[in-house]
């Protein structure tokens, strides 16, 4: 069953850990296939030097596991949520990030201060509230999705993709998966960036909105005219 899906959803595991996001069993990658309204993502728990594309584990947009021998990942109800909302979306990740997560920590939005950030962010990457205890003890996962869902209220999720959850970290997305993986090393590369920049100028303001919008629309919507065409 979904096969395809399942090879590209393993793929996108592959790079992010190829490109040194995730360590040990963090984080995980998943794809839906939206005419049949089904998930692939990653099983819970399982080393990324030993998984294989059959590990893959499809669920339906509850949450109930409709093929795999192992549990998906335990982030799946943050996944399944973000799809019913979203239908735009055909890819999300969530890792745990070195400089994004610090981010979350410190309850900040990653904040646009150049044009690296507005490549591909169209603004600040928002940061959101902490979950009550209620929300923690109840359906933790699940909320996590609706806080985020909270959060891009009057936001276009696709212009700004990514997002990073107070006290826990990072989640990213894409019309396909392995977009979704490279919105996350880009927004774990700007994180950094913008770490940085505030430790030289902790008073940096943000980038004018002029250049921020030249550079997001010189890659963006239908006059963009960056690279040769199906390029990120």
């Amino acid at each position: 069953m979904l096969s395809e899906l399942k090879e590209k959803v393993y793929e996108a595991n592959m790079e992010l850990w190829r490109k040194g996001m995730v360590i040990y069993t963090w984080g995980n990658v998943s794809g839906i296939d939206s005419d049949k309204g089904l998930v692939v993502i990653k099983p819970s728990g399982v080393d990324y030097d030993t998984m294989k594309p059959e590990d893959m584990v499809v669920v339906d947009l509850n949450g109930n596991v409709v093929e795999g021998k192992l549990r998906p990942s335990s982030d799946t109800p943050t996944h399944v949520v973000l799809y019913k909302q979203y239908p735009q979306m055909g890819g999300i990740v969530h890792t745990h990030s070195t400089h994004a997560v610090a981010f979350a920590q410190a309850g900040k939005p990653i904040t646009a201060l150049g044009t690296t950030h507005a490549d591909y962010f169209f603004g600040d990457i928002p940061c959101t509230r902490s979950l009550t205890e209620e929300e923690v003890s109840e359906s933790y996962e699940e909320n996590t999705g609706k806080v985020i869902i909270e959060t891009f209220e009057g936001m276009d999720p696709m212009a700004v993709p990514g997002v990073v959850c107070k006290n826990h970290g990072p989640f990213a997305w894409g019309k396909t998966p392995d977009e979704a993986v490279y919105n996350s090393v880009v927004m774990e590369k700007v994180a950094e960036m913008a770490y940085i920049t505030y430790g030289i100028n902790p008073n940096v303001d943000r980038a004018p909105q002029y250049i921020m919008d030249k550079h997001y629309y010189r890659k963006h919507g239908p006059n963009a005219y960056y690279g040769q065409g199906g390029e990120h």
